[in-house]
């Protein structure tokens, strides 16, 4: 007796398409700001005035110890970690013992000949970091100066 493979084309395997379908995130899936590792980073606003750079990063729940903002060289980081754990007992034989870690780090390319790295500025407030990032006197654009026709 012959063993005979049969494949019903008519009617597809479901369980790929609910595994797709239950375990995707269709609201950040596919945004910028999603890692493949199911976690998401801050979102940013990037905002050039005629005299700086201004940065905002939405990360409610933090506080301004939270943050780590280096900059080296022209690559400016933002950064932050977080770990507790909390224990109903303190013994060895736990009921319940929880921990709980979150990391995220963003890095931007500052245009170093444009950017006055020393007067660079964050502040942490109702869940928005700001950064204000100076642009150099002779980078700034200056306004239009009439010559006149002689």
């Amino acid at each position: 007796m012959a063993l005979i493979r049969r494949s019903d084309r008519t009617l597809p395997s479901l369980g790929g398409w609910l595994d797709d379908f239950f375990m995707r995130d269709f609201f950040g899936g596919g945004l910028p700001n999603f890692s493949s590792t199911n976690t998401s980073l801050p979102a940013c606003n990037i905002r050039e005035t005629a005299d700086n750079y201004e940065v905002e990063m939405a990360a409610p729940g933090m506080s301004k110890q939270d943050f780590k903002v280096t900059l080296d060289g022209s690559l400016l980081s933002i950064s932050s970690e977080q770990s507790e754990h909390s224990e109903d007992h303190d013994d060895g034989n736990y009921s319940r013992r929880e921990f709980s870690y979150q990391a995220f780090q963003r890095t931007f390319q500052l245009p170093k000949e444009v950017v006055d790295e020393d007067k660079i500025e964050a502040k942490y407030k109702n869940g928005i970091l700001h950064l204000t990032i100076p642009k150099r006197e002779e980078a700034k654009q200056k306004p239009p100066k009439m010559i006149e026709v002689g």
